[in-house]
């Protein structure tokens, strides 16, 4: 029986609430919400869609890299969208970022996310170590 193993990704500093940015157990990764916030914690509320999309990205990335796990490892990913209309922008970005892989994916158009942000994604990998 694997027991959960908590993730802090360094280089994103620490969590501004009660979680870690990813849990590994059973051979999975699960990887928290990750939203537009710099590892300095500065808030891309402001910034346009393309802007937020590339730091929740680069969010990702960093979290991946923590877990041992790169884009490749994705199985499932899930990304909360303020306003649909951002969809098809979002589906070139994460196409251009993900490449030729194409885990599991949902899209969810939500009413707001925290610090008026324009998504929010969150992520299962498979673990290709224990982290």
């Amino acid at each position: 029986m694997s027991e959960v193993q908590l993730i802090q990704a360094e280089a994103l500093g620490k969590p501004g609430g009660h979680y870690s940015h990813a849990a590994s157990a059973g051979g999975l990764v699960f990887i928290s919400g990750q939203l537009p916030i710099t590892a300095q914690g500065h808030k891309l509320s402001g910034e346009r869609f393309e802007v937020q999309a590339a730091q929740v990205l680069s969010n990702l990335d960093e979290v991946l890299a923590a877990c041992g796990c790169g884009r490749t490892d994705l199985v499932q990913v899930r990304v909360y969208l303020l306003s649909v209309e951002d969809w098809p922008r979002f589906n070139t970005l994460y196409a251009e970022w993900i490449g030729e892989h194409r885990p599991a994916r949902c899209v969810v158009p939500v009413p707001a996310l925290h610090y008026g942000l324009a998504l929010e994604i969150e992520a299962v990998a498979h673990a290709r170590r224990e982290a």
